[in-house]
């Protein structure tokens, strides 16, 4: 086994944070969650963001505000990512919720999505379902941030569903929307219910949502990363 120690405090530096995340490339979960002493869950269909908590924890994240990066002094957002033999996408990438009332004056520079992605730790995983959660092995990790092209579009995604949200078509908005950014349901069950505006401007009750990043977009990123 690779030689792997857990961390006491936070990353005080990118190059730190950068050798904590190297060091775990090469592992599987099991070997991970052993020096960690957790356990690893049979699969995840319960527990879907255990993968991700437990590299926080190894990397040293803190458990501040999820309104911040996950490293907040370092400005880096982490994001575990399921892979397939070919380094391609399982899934796509939970960013954060997004705002359903108040939204007045927010913009895209203030906005939570940017503040998510403008610099990501990326930590791909074998996500296939053939392999037992234990033998998953991890990948390279990699740092990114939007290049302009990249960064305009995530705008343009941005602003028309919040115009959406703004207008009173929460309802409206379907998966297909935006070509980077989508909106989806996110919640643990179809019970949960928060506000939003109303196509007549009045207050409705619908399932919160979140801005996803679509396995088009994160697969250039991952084939760009692979390539190099």
């Amino acid at each position: 086994m690779k030689i792997f120690s857990m961390p006491k405090a936070e990353p005080r530096t990118i190059q730190e944070l950068m050798q904590r995340a190297e060091a775990l490339a090469g592992l599987t979960l099991g070997e991970v969650a052993k020096l960690a002493n957790v356990k690893v869950p049979v699969n995840f269909k319960r527990e879907k963001g255990w993968t991700g908590q437990l590299i926080e924890l190894c990397l040293g994240a803190s458990a501040g505000s999820k309104t911040q990066q996950d490293f907040a002094k370092l400005g880096i957002e982490l994001k575990t990512i399921p892979i397939d033999e070919h380094g391609k996408p399982l899934e796509t990438t939970y960013v954060c919720y997004a705002p359903l009332t108040d939204i007045a004056g927010i913009e895209w520079s203030t906005s939570s999505v940017k503040n998510k992605i403008q610099q990501v730790l990326w930590v791909p995983i074998d996500g296939r379902r053939a392999v037992a959660p234990q033998d998953r092995c991890i990948a390279s990790p990699f740092l990114w941030s939007p290049d302009a092209v990249q960064d305009n579009q995530l705008r343009t995604d941005w602003e028309e569903l919040m115009e959406m949200i703004a207008l009173g078509q929460i309802e409206n908005i379907t998966a297909r929307h935006g070509q980077y950014l989508q909106l989806r349901p996110k919640a643990a069950n179809g019970d949960v219910l928060t506000e939003a505006i109303g196509k007549n401007g009045q207050i409705i009750y619908t399932r919160p949502r979140g801005f996803y990043l679509r396995k088009e977009f994160t697969g250039k990123i991952l084939q760009t990363f692979f390539k190099n």
